[in-house]
């Protein structure tokens, strides 16, 4: 078993903040030394109480799940001994009411376009096991109830 993880800190400086308008800006700290500035969203916090350069929890979810199911496609690519050049993705993350009318991020969009390099050429077929296979493999995706969907492309280096 591992266990993981984060330190955040947040200071209200000289807010009034009972009355919400306080900066939600903060830091997220990993164990590995890097600092993230994060916030809470524009989308739901109006400026100038979010900052939108930084990264909003939403965003870290999107980037999270395509991050664990880009570090699984990598590792089973190369188990068949298949030679990927570059791995390309642009997630996106739909926030939607649930059943219960609790806003809920519903659905989580990758697209990544993987060149492929090499002799041992993947066949269409290949590589959507290879998604398939991460998706299942995903430990952040076996986690959540969101619905993952993967479109992707690929092709061979030149």
């Amino acid at each position: 078993m591992a266990t993981y993880t984060a330190k955040l800190e947040w200071t209200r400086r000289a807010a009034k903040f009972t009355d919400q308008r306080y900066s939600r800006a903060h830091t997220w700290q990993f164990d590995g030394g890097a600092t993230v500035a994060a916030s809470s969203s524009p989308h739901h916090v109006p400026l100038p109480y979010s900052d939108p350069a930084a990264i909003d929890p939403e965003e870290a979810y999107v980037a999270a799940l395509a991050s664990c199911h880009m570090l699984w496609f990598l590792y089973l690519a190369a188990g068949r001994g298949f030679l990927v050049d570059t791995y390309h993705d642009q997630p996106s993350g739909i926030m939607d009411k649930d059943d219960a009318g609790r806003k809920v991020i519903t659905q989580v969009n990758l697209a990544p376009h993987v060149v492929f390099a090499g002799d041992h050429r993947p066949t269409d077929a290949d590589y959507k096991v290879l998604h398939h296979e991460a998706h299942e493999a995903c430990f952040l995706a076996n986690s959540v109830k969101t619905v993952i969907v993967t479109k992707g492309t690929w092709e061979f280096a030149a």
